[in-house]
């Protein structure tokens, strides 16, 4: 597989593709993940899946972000800045509200939390794109 180098409605293709293979072998993985009658190999595996599909997402990722305009670039760049602050305040306040009390893991692991981390990432987007209209 030969991935998009340049930019253009194939590196956004290429790129959307590779974000939603990603989201259903994660989603995969965590169906198999709650078979509680597999083996431990199996598990590991079906945990790993995703790994190498996100890698190639954030490889073309990158190379989406590299070919856009320097306005574009700025409001990814501080989209960034928002969101990795915000995501560890976020990890930071859930670490010690664990110490003091007891946070369910269903809805507080790091299964759960990271997609805090990702809409703040995407929910800031707009927000910033409205500073520079």
């Amino acid at each position: 597989m030969t991935l998009p180098t340049s930019s253009g409605p194939n590196l956004k293709r290429a790129t959307l593709a590779m974000g939603i293979a990603w989201f259903v072998a994660y989603w995969g993985a965590r169906a198999v993940l709650e078979q509680a009658d597999l083996a431990v190999g199996l598990k590991v595996t079906a945990a790993l899946i995703p790994v190498p599909i996100f890698a190639l997402f954030l490889v073309l990722f990158v190379r989406l972000i590299r070919s856009m305009d320097e306005l574009e670039r700025r409001i990814q760049l501080e989209a960034l800045a928002i969101a990795y602050p915000l995501a560890v305040l976020l990890l930071m306040t859930l670490g010690l509200l664990q110490r003091a009390v007891h946070l369910p893991f269903e809805d507080w692991s790091y299964a759960h939390v990271w997609v805090y981390v990702v809409m703040i990432y995407f929910l800031s987007i707009p927000w910033i794109a409205r500073r520079y209209q």
